[in-house]
């Protein structure tokens, strides 16, 4: 499988910033990436894939938007292990609990984390922010 997903959820769009810009660093890696709302992702495809990311952004008491985020990964939990995944995700206030439960979650699912941790970007990530994102791009391409 040549194609690396990166499946994300927005709302005010700061998590599709960085879901873009990981895209941008796995295509500038040589890979083709292929970024995908989460309404329109497939389990299917992700089920053939060593390696994706995953993005959402801190919701209400810091979890993962519910609808639609939260149902998409627990369908995954059943089927991670041994994959490789880069978690992500934009936040405005805490201080990354959502990340890093999200971050044990998978890793007890048998997953290995890319760069052992999720990547946060506060609000809508700066200039640093995306190129931190194209950085975890390029991880995801050799991973």
């Amino acid at each position: 499988m040549n194609t690396i997903y990166v499946v994300y959820w927005s709302q005010s769009g700061n998590t599709q910033a960085m879901a873009e810009a990981i895209g941008k660093g796995i295509k500038d890696a040589g890979k083709e990436a292929s970024v995908v709302f989460v309404g329109d992702a497939s389990i299917d495809e992700l089920k053939k894939a060593n390696v994706f990311a995953l993005g959402c952004p801190s919701m209400g008491a810091e979890v993962l938007e519910e609808t639609e985020m939260e149902p998409f990964v627990a369908d995954l939990e059943g089927f991670v292990a041994g994959k490789k995944i880069a978690l992500f995700g934009s936040f405005g206030w805490g201080d990354g609990q959502w990340m890093r439960d999200w971050v044990d979650r998978m890793s007890g699912a048998g997953a290995t984390i890319i760069g052992g941790e999720g990547l946060i970007c506060h609000e809508m990530p700066d200039e640093a922010g995306l190129a931190e994102c194209e950085n975890l791009g390029k991880q995801i391409a050799e991973a």
